[in-house]
């Protein structure tokens, strides 16, 4: 089961998946996203429609892979990002950062686990981020939400493992996929909604930031490159309970494990 399927990471997983003879549920939120799958894969793939933000979209797919019998694996991949300076982030805005990226990676995991629990030595492999180990300015909801994330899978993993399921976290740095063109329309339209003073005081902070989106869009890791790791993680007779995808998902690693000061300095969080 891949959540997010439609692009990216998600989809890239997918056709991993199917290349190793696999079928796969794919969930999406659109008709075209579930036509094009369809279109693409055929009977290899089951297309699901969830919104994580809907939690009857989400138990009622749950219901759905249940009644077909085990299943082997969980990719938690859906998510978004939400940019902006923290003063002036709506706080609806922030809530929904959060029922996405986390609680919405909670519920489509309960939902699963009636399926998961039916098949021997499952998995859970849930698409973190960089961000949740180091945090830098004007994507706070964002790092927020993966900082979370990893406290949530850590104690998956934890409480799951006496059932023999495994949970891994996997981290990619900046991955070449779509997410990029809609940071850089979101940011554009969080800046437009700024008042006048607020647009003044984050000015160079918002500009590095959208620099360091376009770099991203520029020079992070092909989408498939991340799905590998994730289907490893899947797949694999042992696996580790974290994985780091890309060269700046590594040096992210390091600066977490940094004395603060420097962190901060090297972060553009300066005291």
């Amino acid at each position: 089961m891949v959540t997010g399927a439609s692009s990216g990471i998600g989809r890239a997983c997918v056709t991993e998946l199917v290349r190793r003879d696999a079928h796969v549920w794919a969930s999406v939120r659109t008709d075209a996203d579930e036509t094009e799958l369809a279109r693409t894969y055929g009977d290899a793939v089951t297309v699901l429609r969830m919104d994580l933000r809907d939690p009857a979209s989400i138990a009622a797919c749950g219901e759905k892979v249940a009644a077909a019998g085990p299943l082997r694996g969980l990719v938690n991949n859906a998510g978004m990002a939400r940019p902006g300076p923290l003063e002036h982030v709506p706080l609806e805005d922030f809530r929904q950062q959060l029922e996405v990226n986390v609680t919405g990676q909670l519920a489509v995991t309960q939902a699963m686990l009636p399926a998961l629990r039916a098949a021997p030595a499952a998995r859970v492999v849930t698409v973190g981020s960089m961000g949740g180990r180091i945090a830098g300015p004007m994507v706070g909801p964002y790092h927020t939400s993966k900082f979370a994330l990893v406290g949530l899978t850590d104690s998956l993993r934890a409480e799951l493992a006496p059932s023999g399921i495994g949970v891994v976290l996997v981290e990619p740095g900046a991955v070449a996929t779509s997410i990029w063109p809609r940071a850089r329309a979101a940011a554009e339209e969080v800046r437009a909604a700024l008042p006048e003073v607020a647009r003044e005081r984050y000015a160079a902070q918002l500009e590095e930031a959208e620099r360091g989106a376009e770099r991203s869009a520029r020079n992070g890791v092909p989408p498939e490159r991340a799905a590998r790791v994730v289907v490893h993680a899947l797949t694999a007779r042992r696996v580790a309970p974290r994985y780091l995808v890309g060269r700046d998902a590594h040096i992210a690693a390091v600066l977490a494990n940094l004395p603060f000061r420097l962190r901060y300095r090297l972060t553009a969080a300066k005291r």
